[in-house]
This record gives structure tokens, C-alpha cells and sequence, in this order.
């Protein structure tokens, strides 16, 4: 048999198969019961070392489309 013809056939079957249950087992441990409190601290990792609120700080800031004024 040749290399190709062999490789196609396993591609075919097992790795499809092995794929699958990779994928329904990757499923299956996300959902896993006590997964959520971990998911819930990586998803507000980011907000951990706020002191205050964003738009706090004295200095005005500018918009993307905002000209600053001249004085007259």
C-alpha cells in the first residue's frame, strides 16, 4: 500500500474519530461543574488592580474626532 493511499485511509477513520472525542472531551471539561469560579476570576483578571472608576483622572481628555479649541 502506498504511503499515501495509507495516510488518507487513517485520516479518514481514526484521526477523524480521535478528533471528535478530543473535541466532545474539550466540551465536556469546560462545562465541568466547578469550572465556573475559575472562569469567572480569569474573566475579570483584568479589573483586579483598579482603584477607581476610568474618566476619573483631572486632565481632560480628547475624542478621536474632538479639534482642540483656539483661544481668541
Amino acid at each position: 500500500m502506498e504511503t499515501y493511499t495509507w495516510l488518507r485511509a487513517f485520516a479518514d477513520s481514526w484521526h477523524l474519530l480521535f478528533m471528535f472525542c478530543f473535541f466532545i472531551g474539550v466540551f465536556i471539561f469546560i462545562l465541568r461543574p466547578g469550572s465556573n469560579k475559575v472562569h469567572d476570576e480569569s474573566a475579570n483578571m483584568i479589573f483586579r488592580n483598579d482603584d477607581k472608576p476610568a474618566g476619573a483622572d483631572k486632565t481632560p481628555r480628547m475624542g478621536r474626532h474632538d479639534e482642540p479649541k483656539e483661544a481668541r
